[in-house]
């Protein structure tokens, strides 16, 4: 399946903007209050989030991060692993090094612990060593049905390791680059989550940041010849988060798409009623975790798709 009703979600006990990932994820913005406040309010918005998607019926595992290793992006756990309907579970190299202290086996233990089974673990975090990163399902976009596998190549997403990830996960890899104007400039989006949503049978896509005309076409090839509705959206609603989305199945297999406040309110009538054909829209205010930490409501779910022993 393309869409599960299980997800993992860390709530955090130091959230703050990351110096460290800031570099390139030109998302992020300072704001001028304490890291203490900055935690709280993310907190606030953390379990409003999941009181959602609860009372929707989405099965959400929620485990707290530790204090003592003080890893401030926490809260966006797709980006360090992802669980498979093979049982197997995968790994990443991060980028940014405090990143990599989010990495937590015991998380697996609790998924065994309430009747998941992992039968494989691949681990690509090696390449941390040789300065090459995969940054999860932040920068690889699956299409499970159809076996194939989008990304938009970054600092984050290496070209090598996404046809390793691809190779070991028999999908095909569609790749391009997708580009965002900061101060001028064109620079590489750090994630493809930000500018792209899969969805069963459609996608939300900012297709202007995709400058080469043929990468371009060939993305937009692949979904139509799947059967993908494309929704487009602008660069504008972009950096609303509203390409950072997820579809998830709730109480009685209902689908339900994912997002944040600020991304719901950017969208146009004509995309909701786009959006709506297919699913519900849900969505929660994320201001403070979207301000600090360059990422939403898509960056916050790790899917689980892991069997039933």
């Amino acid at each position: 399946m393309q869409i599960t009703n299980t997800i993992l979600m860390i709530r955090p006990v130091n959230f703050r903007m990351n110096e460290q990932t800031a570099v390139n994820n030109y998302f992020m913005e300072d704001l001028d209050v304490q890291n203490q406040t900055i935690n709280t309010r993310a907190q606030k918005e953390f379990d409003d989030f999941v009181s959602l998607l609860r009372s929707k019926g989405v099965h959400v595992i929620v485990v707290d991060d530790k204090k003592e290793i003080d890893t401030p992006d926490s809260i966006f756990p797709n980006n360090w692993v992802s669980f498979h309907a093979s049982g197997t579970v995968a790994i990443y190299p991060m980028f940014a090094p405090n990143r990599r202290k989010e990495r937590r086996e015991d998380i697996f233990d609790l998924l065994e612990e309430k009747g998941f089974r992992i039968d494989t673990v691949v681990d690509y975090t090696s390449a941390e060593k040789e300065g090459l990163f995969l940054e999860g399902t932040g920068s690889i976009l699956m299409d499970r049905v159809h076996e194939k596998a989008y990304c938009a190549l970054s600092d984050r997403a290496h070209e090598e390791l996404f046809i390793e990830f691809c190779e070991d996960f028999d999908c095909f890899p569609v790749i391009f680059t997708a580009n965002q104007t900061v101060n001028g400039e064109r620079l590489p989006i750090y994630h493809t989550n930000v500018m792209m949503a899969m969805a069963e049978n459609f996608v939300v896509i900012c297709l202007d940041t995709i400058d080469d005309k043929k990468e371009r076409q060939n993305v937009k090839s692949h979904l139509k010849r799947d059967g993908k509705e494309i929704i487009v959206i602008t660069e504008d609603q972009m950096h609303h988060f509203a390409g950072n989305m997820l579809q998830v199945l709730g109480a009685d297999e209902k689908r339900y798409m994912v997002m944040s406040s600020d991304a719901y309110n950017s969208l146009t009538k004509s995309q909701i009623t786009a959006i709506e054909a297919h699913c519900e829209i849900i969505h929660s205010p994320l201001d403070t975790i979207e301000t600090c930490g360059g990422g939403s409501a898509r960056c916050m779910m790790a899917e689980v798709f892991l069997p039933k022993r």
